[in-house]
């Protein structure tokens, strides 16, 4: 059993083909979001729509909250007024080009899914969230400490959580339980600036994460944000 999780998309459609194209190669059973489908990137009804039509289960993430209940945005304290001003620009771009049908669509979305496997003798519980079991607002990073870890391990009575939200990807391993983060497939805030997603074979034995990372036309990206309403400041963070 091979299942594929995707996050933290924000409209950037070439990185969305890019992976679903790798995934194709892969013999993956099943495609799960994380969400955050929207803002960023000129692409969010067709980002919205290509989930859609691939019927791929997806979280609401707290971007895509925002623009399907029209919510008052919030300045963030880590960034500076550069970003607030293009950030705040961003999202009521997409609030205005966002389809009612795929606001609709978000409006509908879950909080989080729990998956529960048999295989052979083995049985294992998965808890898919956006960015934490009780908040998307909060963020579970690589460096917490263990404790913490396994405490949430144990409080949701699962083998696996899995969450995006921090646009970094990672593994942990907690006494054969994991903690795994999916990464961003369209704004990565690793060096690299990959798409990134998470492949999770399941069998007898355990739970066994692979993290994918790829190109995709960057160049693409660029110029169409430049040639739309979206602020260059999100241009730049891809030169």
């Amino acid at each position: 059993m091979k299942i594929a999780i995707i996050s933290d998309i924000h409209g950037n459609l070439p990185a969305l083909q890019s992976v679903l194209n790798d995934i194709k190669s892969k013999d993956i059973n099943q495609i799960y979001c994380l969400g955050d489908l929207v803002d960023f990137a000129p692409w969010g009804n067709e980002t919205i729509e290509l989930i859609r039509s691939r019927h791929i289960p997806c979280l609401l993430g707290n971007h895509d909250e925002r623009i399907a209940f029209d919510q008052v945005i919030k300045p963030l304290s880590h960034q500076n007024e550069e970003e607030t001003s293009a950030r705040i620009k961003a999202i009521n771009n997409s609030k205005k080009t966002i389809t009612d049908l795929n606001k609709s669509f978000l409006a509908e979305l879950p909080f989080s899914i729990r998956l529960k496997y048999q295989v052979g003798h083995s049985n294992w519980s998965i808890l898919l969230v956006h960015a934490h079991p009780d908040s998307n607002d909060r963020y579970i990073f690589e460096n917490e400490d263990e404790n913490e870890f396994s405490a949430l391990l144990q409080k949701e009575n699962i083998d696996c959580l899995i969450m995006g939200h921090t646009h970094l990807s990672y593994t942990r391993n907690i006494n054969d339980k994991w903690i795994l983060n999916a990464g961003s497939v369209g704004r990565s805030r690793e060096k690299n600036r990959l798409a990134s997603y998470l492949i999770l074979e399941i069998n007898d034995s355990g739970i066994h994460p692979e993290i994918r990372k790829l190109a995709f036309d960057k160049s693409k990206v660029i110029s169409s944000i430049l040639d739309s309403e979206i602020p260059d400041f999100y241009a730049h963070f891809w030169e």
